[in-house]
C-alpha cells in the first residue's frame, strides 16, 4: 500500500483585500512589507504541514537536525506545487482542486489555474527517499 499527501493552505482572503488597500492608497511600502509577509506566511504554513506530513508517515526523524540544511531540502521527500519546474502544468491545478475541495476554506481557481486569494499554495507531497527538485549529477 502507499499513500499520496496533498494540500492547500491560505492565509485567506482579509490578507489579499487589506494589501489592495494598502496598494490603492499608495502606501507602497506597507503593501510591499504586508505582501510579502502575507505570502511568507503561507509557505511557512505548508512547510509547517509537509513537516507534519513526514511525522505521520514516521519519516521525519531523518530531517537534519540543523534549521539551515533544512532550506536546502535536509529531510525526505519533497512537496511540489504546480506552475514550477516539477510540475509546469498550471491546468493540472483543477485536479487537485477536485480532490481537495478547498473553496470550504475560501480558495478558489481563476480562468488561468491561478489560486486566489493570492497568499494560498498547493502541493503534491512525494515521500520516496530519492525525491528531489532538482537532481544534478
Amino acid at each position: 500500500m502507499d499513500v499520496l499527501a496533498c494540500h492547500v493552505v491560505t492565509v485567506g482572503q482579509t490578507a489579499s483585500n487589506y494589501a489592495r488597500k494598502l496598494y490603492a492608497g499608495n502606501h507602497y511600502k506597507d503593501y510591499l512589507y504586508f505582501h510579502g509577509l502575507s505570502v511568507e506566511s503561507a509557505e511557512a504554513l505548508a512547510e509547517l504541514w509537509h513537516k507534519r506530513i513526514r511525522e505521520e508517515l514516521g519519516i521525519a526523524e531523518k530531517d537534519a537536525p540543523d534549521i539551515r540544511k533544512l532550506f536546502s531540502q535536509g529531510y525526505q521527500g519533497s512537496r511540489y506545487s504546480f506552475g514550477y519546474p516539477a510540475c509546469p502544468n498550471l491546468e493540472d491545478q483543477a485536479k487537485l482542486f477536485k480532490l481537495l475541495h478547498p473553496e470550504r476554506i475560501g480558495v478558489s481557481l481563476t480562468e488561468e489555474f491561478q489560486m486566489e486569494p493570492e497568499q494560498s499554495t498547493s502541493a503534491i507531497i512525494v515521500h520516496h527517499p530519492e525525491a528531489r527538485y532538482f537532481n544534478i549529477k
